[in-house]
């Protein structure tokens, strides 16, 4: 016999066998289903999610990277379900995307938003899903540090993954070297500037690029002169509430002052937060304002392997010495759902939002994120680093905190308040004239509102 022969009968025989498992095998799977045809398993129905956020800046890797995480965990565990998370620019997905996909009831199925002002039009017109059901039976209510943001007519439209804290970053070794007081009032803070200026150091790193930075420095100036309840009247409609009042006018004037002085680092503007943080920590700016999620951008490649060390956290000056310093913060950054899943979308949704919101992810948001915990959670401000440690003793010495003026204005007026103050910093106009068009705005906004409400 040949070798080829051998190989053809050695070839048929494990072939007759092979064919035998096979069609043992289809026996067995005949007899397990009762003697019906096998067919495919469709149990589970196949479904997409689509999830977008906007941690797609430096600093946002770290938090990226936890709930990347998150959600490939959570789609091995779940084979049925695909979810599509993807990342835009925050202020297209905020003013651009969101909006006209709210208008057209088209919104993706999940997504990061900010609570307050920006979410009650959405609400209003019932493309938000309502979580108060959710967040009960899940017993996650209680474990929210706040949720007032989130919540209107006693009804839960998202819900916050994490706090934030504005406090003024400076350079303790510029200071000390120039012998500059470290600021408790305005006066002194105008003072820093002016010593500042002097010795050629920038005072204040600003990257207003994204157009809201800059707005910190004006509702700072603004609570300052005016304290916290003149804004309440405005976002509320209170009759003769106007941006147009004295207290406010001292304020801009004050911003005014600032931009002459060139306090701000040049081409504010089109500078990116990135590239602002660089100008601090490589020592040519001295301060610095903005909020805890920039503080992960004062360690790792970009800044001096000492720098966290050097920098001190203070709230914003206030108006008169003896007075308590309010910082802005809150929990205004969360996620909510389309009001249009149903079925099994909806409860796919609503698993994925279990596995997001854990004491584990939230511990992880802290250590890994160096973020504000929007769940009341214990851990070790001095395994977080020197700065964060820093900013939560600030929050829990001072206990008296106002939200950020952009997530309380109506979007319509919000839109004005930040494009004046772009202006102002490009030195096109002035602060008299930036409270004229503000206020024009928010007449206009509640002769709006108050006309539909008629109708």
């Amino acid at each position: 016999m040949t070798k080829k022969q051998i190989a053809q009968r050695w070839l048929t025989k494990w072939g007759w066998i092979l064919l035998y498992i096979v069609l043992m095998s289809g026996a067995v799977l005949y007899i397990m289903q009762g003697g019906r045809e096998p067919i495919e398993d469709n149990s589970q129905e196949k479904i997409t999610l689509t999830f977008r956020h906007f941690w797609i800046k430096e600093h946002d890797r770290p938090l990226l990277a936890i709930f990347e995480e998150v959600v490939k965990a959570y789609q091995e565990t779940h084979p049925n379900v695909k979810v599509n998370f993807e990342g835009l620019d925050q202020t297209i997905h905020r003013e651009q995307k969101l909006k006209s996909e709210m208008v057209t009831g088209t919104p993706p199925d999940m997504f990061v938003l900010f609570g307050g002002a920006e979410i009650e039009p959405y609400v209003r017109s019932n493309r938000l899903m309502d979580l108060t059901d959710f967040a009960q039976e899940n017993s996650l209510k209680n474990q929210f540090k706040d949720l007032h943001l989130w919540t209107f007519n006693n009804h839960i439209y998202g819900l916050p993954i994490e706090g934030n804290a504005e406090p003024l970053y400076f350079n303790r070794t510029i200071f000390n070297k120039l012998g500059i007081k470290v600021p408790g009032t305005l006066a002194e803070l105008d003072s820093a500037i002016v010593q500042l200026k002097l010795r050629g150091y920038i005072p204040f790193a600003l990257g207003n690029e994204d157009r809201w930075p800059a707005g910190i420095f004006a509702h700072y100036l603004m609570d300052r002169y005016a304290g916290p309840d003149l804004i309440q009247k405005l976002v509320t409609g209170k009759d003769g509430a106007s941006f147009g009042n004295s207290d406010y006018k001292q304020a801009f004037r004050h911003f005014d002052q600032w931009i002459r002085e060139n306090a701000f680092s040049r081409d504010s503007n089109d500078t990116s937060t990135e590239n602002a943080v660089r100008l601090f920590t490589s020592g040519k700016a001295a301060m610095y304002l903005n909020g805890n999620w920039d503080i992960n951008l004062f360690s790792g490649e970009n800044a001096p392997a000492d720098f966290q060390n050097e920098v001190g956290v203070i709230p914003f000056p206030a108006l008169d010495r003896g007075e308590k310093a309010s910082i802005a913060g809150g929990y205004t950054i969360g996620i909510g759902l389309s009001s249009s899943l149903t079925g099994a979308k909806l409860e796919a949704a609503l698993e994925l939002m279990k596995a997001l919101y854990t004491q584990e992810i939230q511990t992880r948001i802290v250590y890994e994120g160096l973020r504000i915990p929007s769940m009341r959670i214990t851990f070790d401000p001095n395994k977080t680093g020197p700065v964060f440690a820093q900013v939560m003793e600030l929050m829990e010495d001072n206990q008296q905190s106002f939200v950020p003026y952009d997530n309380l204005l109506s979007p319509e007026v919000k839109k004005t308040f930040l494009s004046v103050i772009e202006e102002m910093i490009d030195g096109g106009l002035q602060g008299d004239e930036a409270l004229k068009e503000l206020q024009a705005a928010s007449k206009q906004y509640w002769k709006l509102i108050r006309s539909s409400a008629i109708q």
